[in-house]
């Protein structure tokens, strides 16, 4: 599969998945925005924005579960880059520098979801 054939566009508020929905891929933010949200309708909440070179749909490429969130393009001209689960294998198991940023990701969403979430009371 070509390179080109892995990368999408979007335009501003266009769903790239719905929380729930299933997928094996992770996605790279190459141009504009990203917004990752939960919820729905006047109850959606923005977890977090993500512009270039960064990346979401982790989760589900990692582990196949259901997406726990729903990503939207934020700004025009938003691109981002597909690596499906087969491609994400082989990134980790030949380049450790790929795999230890993965996990450096992983470790910073998830401190910053145990901060917000379990406030010690004083």
């Amino acid at each position: 599969m070509t390179i080109e054939r892995c990368i999408d566009d979007y335009g501003v508020s266009e769903v790239i998945f719905e929380e729930g929905s299933t997928g094996r891929d992770l996605y790279v933010v190459l141009d504009g925005k990203v917004d990752i949200v939960r919820g729905s309708g006047a109850a959606r909440a923005l977890v977090i924005s993500l512009g270039k070179g960064e990346f979401f749909g982790e989760m589900a490429v990692i582990d196949g579960s259901a997406r726990s969130a729903t990503a939207i393009a934020a700004a025009p001209g938003t691109r981002v880059m597909r690596i499906n689960h087969a491609r994400f294998v082989y990134l980790v198991s030949q380049q450790p520098a790929f795999a230890l940023m993965v996990m450096d990701a992983l470790s910073k969403r998830l401190r910053a979801s145990n901060a917000a979430n379990f406030k010690v009371a004083p």
